[in-house]
């Protein structure tokens, strides 16, 4: 599992069963919000699940598989 520093109230460790906000995930990503979500929709990160208009979540399990080889991913490996 990737590690990095834990931040105040959050794990440092990102599970693979569960769906995630970006604030959860952002430590593991290299790169910015906005750059990330526009990774999305070019097909080139997982795809965001919206569960109302202001909350987002992603598939760990996903991000997971994005994390491994993020040049290479593509959605429904």
């Amino acid at each position: 599992m990737h590690e990095r520093p834990a931040i105040e109230g959050l794990p440092n460790v990102l599970l693979h069963v569960v769906h995630s906000r970006w604030r959860q995930i952002a430590p593991f990503i290299d790169v910015s919000r906005e750059t990330w979500r526009k990774l999305c929709l070019a097909g080139r990160a997982p795809q965001p699940i919206q569960l109302s208009p202001r909350c987002t979540v992603w598939k760990n399990s996903e991000i997971h598989v994005y994390l491994r080889d993020p040049l290479q991913f593509r959605p429904d490996q």
